[in-house]
């Protein structure tokens, strides 16, 4: 009985505390976030393993010496987020965006939800530090994200790639409603013109040229913005084809599970269920809701301006989440005209989102890191 009983002791039902079962819930929820609804799976899940790990009694395995302890470096020492964009820069076409240069605009009109909330976290007493962390979680960009709390603020980590990579997921419900309310019928039905064709020779000049000119500027965004241009680079010059193959399937596959798992580990009941937590969500929500706002309205200016041309829709892909902010768009431009197609449009804020949200990191990392 002596003997039965030690086992007892040693295992994780004797040690599960409520807390713990709380976050094993939570683990619960964003499974079926993720499995069920299909909600950014391919982050969720592992994101949600490791939450699970984290929050097993005994199992240690982000203590010293632990698993996950040993992937977790790479979230630790900034390596993971800087490859995930390395992998989105080879997948991505920057042709929309150079085709019609006036979309940087909404891209940079989306990133005004990041220091908006930014200051609103400052009057909730967070730290300087923090607050930077929190805001960024407006840009909508989980890599970006969790490269400035990994450097500003490592112990809210957890609350803050959950909420980025939650709000992410939920775009498809998140701004449609906001799109709406700031627009009428007569706008979302407008139909844009045909993009001009990019030369092959300008899409390999661009991300020289852009790394070269934000980066004289802004170096402490060198991570993001260099790994992003790379890729892409790769994926224009036609020369390594091998490396492109790589960059946007195994390489970006592989580092996005040990992001994602080592990145859920951090949630673990002590750092995870705290006040700190709530204001974080509720405050990423306002983030990435004023980003969305603020793109609608940068829109609307722009067919006003354009005297029509431009359906302001395409502005709430001025947030990061590519490439489905864009789709959201195209989705509900086509409910309105069936016949309006915003895809490529929106892509080109959509890109400028993603350069964006990594010049807005580097801005705060130069002033608070």
């Amino acid at each position: 009985m002596e003997s039965i009983m030690i086992f007892w002791r040693d295992t994780g039902w004797a040690n599960l505390t409520f807390p713990q079962l709380l976050m094993l819930i939570i683990a619960g929820v964003l499974f079926y976030l993720a499995i069920a609804k299909k909600y950014e799976p391919l982050l969720l899940v592992p994101i949600a393993f490791g939450v699970l790990l984290a929050n097993l009694p005994l199992a240690q395995l982000m203590e010293p010496g632990g698993l996950l302890y040993w992937l977790y470096q790479g979230v630790k020492l900034g390596i993971y987020p800087p490859l995930i964009f390395l992998g989105v820069g080879a997948m991505t076409d920057f042709g929309p965006l150079i085709a019609n240069p006036k979309t940087i605009l909404l891209g940079a009109a989306a990133q005004f939800g990041i220091f908006t909330t930014f200051i609103g976290a400052m009057l909730l007493d967070f730290t300087p530090k923090a607050a930077g962390a929190i805001g960024i979680i407006g840009g909508a960009d989980g890599p970006t994200a969790i490269f400035l709390a990994s450097k500003l603020a490592p112990e809210l980590l957890g609350p803050i790639a959950v909420a980025a990579y939650s709000y992410m997921a939920l775009v498809p419900i998140i701004q449609p409603p906001i799109m709406r309310a700031l627009t009428t019928k007569k706008e979302r039905q407008v139909v844009m013109e045909q993009l001009r064709p990019v030369p092959k020779s300008q899409k390999i000049v661009f991300p020289i040229i852009t790394t070269v000119i934000t980066l004289m500027f802004l170096p402490a965004a060198a991570p993001l913005i260099g790994m992003l241009m790379l890729g892409n680079l790769f994926r224009e010059s036609g020369v390594v084809d091998r490396l492109t193959k790589t960059a946007q399937n195994d390489l970006i596959n592989i580092v996005t599970i040990f992001l994602g798992l080592t990145v859920g580990a951090t949630a673990s009941a002590a750092n995870f269920l705290r006040m700190d937590t709530i204001l974080i969500l509720g405050l990423g929500l306002i983030a990435f809701s004023i980003g969305t706002i603020t793109g609608v309205l940068f829109g609307k200016l722009m067919y006003r301006l354009s005297g029509g041309k431009v359906n302001p829709l395409i502005g709430s892909a001025g947030v990061s989440a590519v490439p489905m902010a864009a789709r959201v768009s195209q989705t509900v431009g086509q409910e309105e005209n069936p016949n309006n197609f915003l895809l490529m449009h929106a892509m080109g804020p959509n890109v400028a989102g993603v350069i964006g949200s990594a010049v807005a990191a580097g801005i705060l990392l130069s002033l608070l890191g």
